[in-house]
Formats: C-alpha cells, structure tokens, sequence
C-alpha cells in the first residue's frame, strides 16, 4: 500500500514533494499492484445456485452505514463497538464454514465481495478507535497481508482475496468499485450485501457513483487528479488512456466534460483518514 499520508495533512504541492523524497524503487514497491497469478485452489466453479445468507450483512449495513449529502457511505464504527464488537463474528464464521467451490460463479463473487467487505468492517470495529486502517499492522501498511481467515482449510488475508482470487479470476475492473478499504478515498461501501443476481447493477452503480465523485476524478486548477486507484492497479486497465476510455463511459455531467476526448491524467490522489459517521 502507498507510503503517501492521506489528503487531510498534506497539500497536493506539499504531497508531491514529499514523493520526490522517497526513493523511486522504493515508491514503485508501494505503489504497483501488478496482476497476481490466481491462486488454483479457487478456479473450481460448482452449479449451486443456492443463495448464501448475507442477511446477517444486511442487518449490519442496514444499522452502521450512513449515506451523506456529499455522497460518501460512512460508517458508524464506534456506535457499532459500543454495543458489541463481536456483531459479525457469527457472520464471518458462517461464511468461512461454506464449501465455496460447489458455489455457482456469480455466488462466489457475492460471497468473496462480502467477506472481504464484512472482515474490513469487523476489523476496524475489533481495533477502534483508529484514524486509518493502516494505523493496524506493521509499519503504517495495514493489515491486508495477515492471514485473519479460513476458507475450506485454507488461510487467507485480505491481499489473497483481492489480488489472487478476484482480480485474477473475475478480471473485472469494476471489482475496485466492490472492495471496501475503510477510507474516505475508497469507493463507497454499498448499503447491502452484494448478491449474486444483482451483480451488473451494482457493479455499474457502484462504478458510477466514484467516477463521477471528486474521490475519482477532480479538477483542481484546471488539471485533473484521478484516484491513486487507477494508478496503483493501472495493469488492470492497461494504461493511462484505457482507465479515460473506461470513466467515459460512466461519466455524466461535469465529469463527462472533464473527461472529454482529449483529456490526460495530471495527478493522483487518496485520501486515507477513516469512513467514519461522527
């Protein structure tokens, strides 16, 4: 994850200095999230249609998640630890407890989704209070490298969710759009749980929603600062011109004037601090 502090301390003139400072290797590491080979073990796709049971999800994000006015999704995270902090152990369990492959392929979207999303929230609401999420782990780089669950016998963190299970086997931009990170400059966290026959919907709401938020494209001084999104995971649209191409065709108003034919990228931006619902 990048070493860059979020937007709420630094300017991006002050940012930018503050980049030319770090060794270009060492940036390169932080900042490149190169496509992973999948991992075997989940290439397996069964023909149960059952739904799994995100209703224990739903009540959750039905409590804790706060749309705002300025069109962020916060959550309630201290008001979820008061009352209990093991709220979604019984969830988590459940779901680290089904049998995945006999799943049909757009139920083990919806259960990987899910869990990645209900594990970030539970570990916020398990360490709270914390300004970032990267506030846990070693070295201000978060947690998503820990092995925190077990899936079919297998260990996994976050990171082997996301970049060895579904970037590679999905190969769906739109999977940014799905993944909570706990952040103000992540893409919102949706108000339910993802489920499997509703995944092109929200999939394309949750795409247009952060493009045509300042969080994913912004005009600052007539130049354009684009999420550090497209920049980290860039190998997953291919370039610079592909992540425009991809925001046009989401692009409204504004947005779509910004991003008209033309247009480049000039900088990139993220904003660490917590989704926080004060």
């Amino acid at each position: 994850m990048p070493l860059i502090p979020d937007n709420t301390a630094l300017s991006l003139v002050s940012r930018r200095s503050l980049i030319a400072l770090i060794p270009a290797s060492i940036l390169l590491q932080a900042c490149s999230k190169k496509a992973e080979k999948a991992d075997e073990n989940w290439l397996a796709f069964g023909k149960d249609t059952t739904a799994v049971d995100h209703s224990a999800w739903d009540r959750f994000l039905g409590l804790y998640v706060r749309p705002s006015a300025d069109g962020i999704n916060r959550v309630a995270y201290g008001a979820a630890a008061k009352a209990d902090r093991s709220l979604l152990a019984p969830y988590l369990d459940q779901l680290q407890k089904t049998p995945v492959a006999a799943l049909s392929r757009n139920e083990q979207f919806a259960f990987w989704v899910n869990l990645y999303n209900a594990a970030t929230v539970d570990l916020i609401v398990q360490k709270y209070p914390v300004k970032s999420i990267r506030d846990i782990g070693s070295l201000g780089q978060g947690p998503w490298g820990e092995k925190r669950l077990k899936v079919e016998g297998r260990d996994l963190s976050l990171d082997d969710i996301e970049h060895k299970i579904l970037r590679p086997i999905w190969k769906d931009v739109r999977i940014h759009y799905a993944v909570n990170c706990a952040s103000i400059g992540c893409p919102n966290l949706a108000p339910k749980a993802w489920r499997a026959d509703q995944l092109e919907a929200m999939l394309d709401a949750a795409a247009s929603a952060y493009i045509n938020h300042p969080r994913g494209f912004d005009s600052v001084d007539g130049s354009i600062v684009a999420s550090n999104i497209y920049e980290w995971y860039e190998v997953d649209w291919g370039s610079p011109e592909r992540v425009l191409d991809h925001a046009r065709k989401y692009a409204a108003g504004a947005t779509a004037k910004m991003l008209s034919k033309g247009a480049i990228i000039d900088s990139y931006d993220y904003d660490w601090s917590l989704n926080e619902a004060l």
